[in-house]
Parts: C-alpha cells; sequence; structure tokens
C-alpha cells in the first residue's frame, strides 16, 4: 500500500472511532461569533496582523505581560519571553523592577534587550513606590531603572487593594492620578498604566485616558487577582473577611463598553490604545474583546506565557504559533454578532 493510501485509510478509521467522542451539545456552542465558511479562504502562513505601541511595529496585536521579577526562576523565563518576542515581533511587560535598587544582584533577570532586539520593552514599577521615591528626593531611581534594563517605556501597575491585603504592603499617601500627572511631567518616556487583576470603572479609565498615556492595561477581573493571591498568602481567618473585596471589579467587556463610551461623548481624550487582559483564556477571547473595542487594542497574556517558559522555549514558540493560527482563523471566518 502507497503512503497517500494509507494516510487516508487512517484518517477514515479516526473518524469513525472518534465520531462520537466528537458530539457537542448545544452548551458547547460560542454564540458570541458569526461563522461564514463561505466567503473567505484559509489564511496564508505568512500573514501578519500588523500593530503598534506608541512609535514601535509588532507583527501581532499581542502583549506579553507584566509578571515576574526576581525570582530564581526570572532569568531564564524573562529570556525565553524576550527571545519569543524577537522572533514573533512582539512586545513585553517585564516584572516589577523594584529590586533592581534594591537588590543590584538581581539586574541580570531583567536584562534582556540583547535578546528582544528593537522590540517594545517596558520596566515596571507600581504607583506606591513611585509615590514614595519622589517624596524622598530618589527620582533618579526610576531613570536608573530604565537605564538599566534599557527600557522603551515604564509601565506603572495601580494595585490599591493588592497593597491593602498584602502584610507588608505599602500605603497610598496621595490619588495615583496626581501621582502618574507627575511622572508624566518629569520622564519623557513612554507610560503605559494597568491595574493587577480587578480592573477598572469608568471614572478611573475616563481619568486616564485624559492623560497622554501610550496605553492603559485592563488587567481585568477573570485572570490572576494579586489582592486574592496576597490573602491567599496570609492567615485563613484575615482571607475570609477579606475575600468580598477581591471579588469586586470590572470585567474586560465591561471596560471596554467604557472606553468606548469614553471616546464617543469626550473630546479631550488623549490616550487612543488598550491592551486588553484579565479574563483572556484563549485567542478567541482576544479577538472578540479586540473586535468589540473602537479604539486601537492589543491582547495581553501573563500565565499562559508563563506556563509555557516555563518548560521551554520550543513549548512556549509552538504556543505563540496556535495563537497566531488561531487569531487568523478567526479573522477569516468569524464576525462578532450585532447585539
Amino acid at each position: 500500500m502507497d503512503l497517500h493510501k494509507s494516510i487516508n485509510l487512517d484518517r477514515k478509521e479516526d473518524h469513525i472511532s472518534l465520531s462520537l467522542q466528537s458530539r457537542l451539545g448545544l452548551s458547547a456552542l460560542d454564540s458570541r461569533f458569526e461563522y461564514d465558511p463561505v466567503n473567505n479562504v484559509h489564511p496564508d502562513k505568512n500573514e501578519l496582523w500588523k500593530a503598534s505601541l506608541g512609535l514601535q511595529e509588532m507583527n501581532y496585536p499581542v502583549w506579553i505581560s507584566s509578571m515576574t521579577g526576581g525570582t530564581g526562576k526570572a532569568k531564564s523565563i524573562n529570556a525565553n519571553l524576550a527571545q519569543l518576542c524577537a522572533e514573533f515581533k512582539l512586545g513585553m511587560g517585564l516584572g516589577s523592577c523594584r529590586k533592581l535598587i534594591d537588590e543590584p544582584e538581581c539586574r541580570s533577570d531583567f536584562q534582556v534587550r540583547s535578546l528582544i532586539g528593537s522590540q517594545p520593552l517596558y520596566a515596571n514599577l507600581g504607583i506606591a513606590q513611585i509615590e514614595q521615591w519622589l517624596s524622598q528626593g530618589k527620582a533618579q531611581n526610576i531613570t536608573d531603572i530604565l537605564s538599566i534594563v534599557e527600557a522603551d517605556g515604564l509601565i506603572i501597575h495601580i494595585n490599591p487593594m493588592q497593597e491593602w491585603m498584602q502584610a507588608e504592603g505599602d500605603r497610598f499617601n496621595r490619588p495615583p492620578i496626581d501621582t502618574i500627572k507627575d511622572v508624566l511631567d518629569r520622564f519623557k518616556v513612554p507610560i503605559i498604566v494597568k491595574e493587577v487583576g480587578q480592573g477598572m470603572g469608568y471614572k478611573a479609565l475616563l481619568s486616564l485616558m485624559s492623560l497622554p498615556l501610550t496605553a492603559i492595561e485592563l488587567a481585568a477581573f477573570g485572570g490572576t487577582n494579586f489582592a486574592l493571591l496576597e490573602l491567599l498568602r496570609g492567615d485563613e481567618a484575615r482571607k475570609e473577611r477579606f475575600t468580598p473585596l477581591a471579588n469586586i471589579g470590572h470585567s474586560a467587556e465591561e471596560m471596554i463598553h467604557y472606553t468606548n463610551q469614553i471616546v464617543a461623548t469626550q473630546t479631550n481624550i488623549q490616550c487612543h490604545k488598550l491592551i486588553i487582559s484579565g479574563g483572556v483564556s484563549h485567542f478567541l477571547d482576544a479577538y472578540y474583546l479586540m473586535s468589540k473595542s473602537n479604539i486601537p487594542a492589543l491582547y495581553g497574556m501573563a500565565s499562559a506565557f508563563l506556563k509555557h517558559a516555563l518548560i521551554s522555549y520550543e513549548s512556549l514558540q509552538q504556543f505563540m504559533i496556535d495563537q497566531i493560527d488561531g487569531l487568523m482563523l478567526s479573522k477569516a471566518f468569524l464576525s462578532i454578532k450585532a447585539s
């Protein structure tokens, strides 16, 4: 039997043996999309979905969200992620870079510019730390961090609930919006502002979109929730008392509804880019949410990339290939149903 006939026979046998397993009930239907198998073709393997962050170009609208910094495995994780960004022309945010000042021996964990090349690479600091340094006359720490990692810009994470739940957490003495304005005035670098797993409401988004930020990362409810994470680190009684506060927040879809309202009704908007993250489980979620946004958007993932970065570069590479294929298939054959 020649190879072609053998492959055909194997496929037919697979179809027979797997036909019952592949039956799906209506409960499995993803009803967000209209599926059109008639009017398009399969995407070319070399097709790109060009995106940008500030003045920097990316081949796909995929952002590797900030995750780890200063742990024993951070060096290999960041190296794998930076290599991935270089290969696929993506961008990434580093984990919290505070340790670059407190523990200089950790610096090599974050120094991945030689691996990522010219792709977007952003340092990351918490708003509480920035507030403290500015009030103490230590603004040079921020400049030093940007220089040490050769960053293109700075991510500022805003995390009042996480700081409160953390036994060793910091306290805000100024509204974060005032500190962010100070940063924009003092440091002429691109700035991204993000939450850490609970998202933001309309008023917060309006305040941020009125500033000349490079992007707002949603970090919405539905992904890793750092307020809950801190409660899990502590005692059970405290966890029971404060978990209700970890359960508040906004989904990515709700936040996109707010940002669409804001751009439709406000005239003083200066930020016109979203990084959609939080509750983005796969490329279909990403495609749906990006399609819902009336301003340009990327999508960000952290834990999914981290999972594969911990295994091997080859695992991470295959995950990214699958993300791209899924995005391109979605773009070719799916559209969002009219609401």
